[in-house]
């Protein structure tokens, strides 16, 4: 036998999972790190449920995320759909592929469908932000992040309130490995990179090469985007701020349509067949197509505020010291509250627009950056695996 084939007989066969945007970021240094090993052979599989065809495109480019070498296609579809058509089409390859471990990250449907489909065969399964908890369970992310922590053999967590969540729930220590966080590896791997781009030219909001004040916001979650009364109340306090600077709006196209669908295209200028036309320079909520993760991680790195329902981007804006206005009621992530520039206002119109105003203003909430949000997380998750 060669020894090329004696070494592959030793290595570990690992398929990392991705499914949608935030898992992007997640999955970059993590497959970064695994090809710089030769006793791991990592798979990549893409669901598809990001279904977004350009803007998968453009993360890859962006995070030089290799190509996939499957991807499932499996698009849209209701949460039971989503989360069936994955597991139907994603046992096959492990069938195939037979591999030693996947590894899932985050809490999209795509991470407990592949978690529950590699359990059923006997695989074991790596769990990469494991632990987290907003003890909401209206939240589907809370539904798949409780049920692939109970079936992961590794838990690889961020933060150390997790391993209290995880303890609680009846998971042994053994199981849990506190590494920092993957999304900040990547902030971190980017950020230079990021500050190149002319994301600010092309908003217009840079004349005289000084860039003016700006706010950013994002929504996506079913319970503020998909209830009409939600929506408005927070966009009446957006309205609000957006009087004192402009607040760029990269629209998730659900968000978008539901917009125009509930009749609060008023709260914009000029939006017309699912564009935006908003004099440069003006202030507003101005609503644009999403950004790839360069564009918007420059973005938010000069903005004064972030107002948004992102669990990822709380974690950014610490790393950041960019001030950050949580529109939940909840955070599964604690630490950016507590150490962090993060504050959890709901969706209360006075609330966001004394809060956002305040901020404006210049009462800035100071934070540090968590303990081990150094970059070096998948590092530490490659040498554990490595150990086992």
């Amino acid at each position: 036998m060669e020894w090329a084939d004696v070494m592959m007989k030793r290595a570990i066969k690992i398929i990392n999972v991705v499914g949608a945007r935030p898992n992007f970021m997640k999955i970059a240094p993590i497959m970064c790190e695994m090809r710089k090993n030769e006793k791991i052979i990592p798979l990549l599989v893409h669901t598809g449920q990001h279904y977004d065809e350009q803007m998968s495109k453009l993360f890859f480019d962006d995070l030089e995320i290799p190509e996939p070498d499957i991807n499932l296609e499996v698009g849209s579809g209701s949460q039971a759909e989503q989360t069936a058509e994955i597991m139907k089409r994603f046992e096959p390859i492990l069938v195939k592929e037979r591999p030693d471990y996947i590894l899932v990250v985050g809490d999209v449907n795509s991470t407990i469908a592949c978690a529950l489909t590699a359990v059923k065969l006997g695989i074991k399964i790596i769990h990469v932000e494991a632990g987290l908890r907003s003890f909401d369970r209206t939240m589907p992310e809370e539904i798949n992040r409780v049920l692939t922590d109970a079936i992961s053999d590794f838990l690889f967590i961020t933060e150390r309130n997790a391993q209290e969540n995880l303890l609680k729930e009846g998971i042994s220590k053994d199981k849990i490995h506190f590494v920092g966080n993957v999304m900040i590896d990547t902030l971190i791997r980017n950020t230079d990179k990021a500050r190149q781009t002319d994301i600010h030219r092309r908003l217009g909001l840079n004349p005289g090469n000084q860039i003016l004040p700006y706010g950013v916001l994002t929504l996506h979650r079913p319970s503020n985007v998909d209830d009409s009364r939600n929506l408005e109340s927070i966009l009446q306090a957006v309205n609000t701020l957006s009087k004192e600077v402009p607040i760029i709006f990269p629209a998730h196209p659900r968000t978008r349509n539901n917009i125009g669908r509930f009749g609060f295209s008023h709260f914009f200028e000029n939006v017309e067949a699912g564009t935006t036309t908003q004099k440069r320079n003006s202030k507003g909520i101005r609503m644009i197509e999403p950004l790839g993760y360069l564009d918007f991680l420059h973005l938010m790195a000069e903005s004064k505020v972030v107002l948004t329902d992102s669990g990822g981007m709380q974690e950014e804006t610490t790393v950041l010291q960019i001030p950050c206005l949580t529109l939940r009621e909840n955070t599964e992530r604690p630490v950016t509250v507590s150490e962090g520039t993060n504050s959890v206002v709901g969706i209360n119109r006075e609330n966001i627009i004394a809060q956002g105003l305040a901020i404006l203003r210049g009462n800035l909430k100071l934070g540090r950056i968590p303990e081990l949000w150094d970059g070096r997380a998948a590092e530490r998750i490659v040498k554990i695996i490595l150990k086992q």
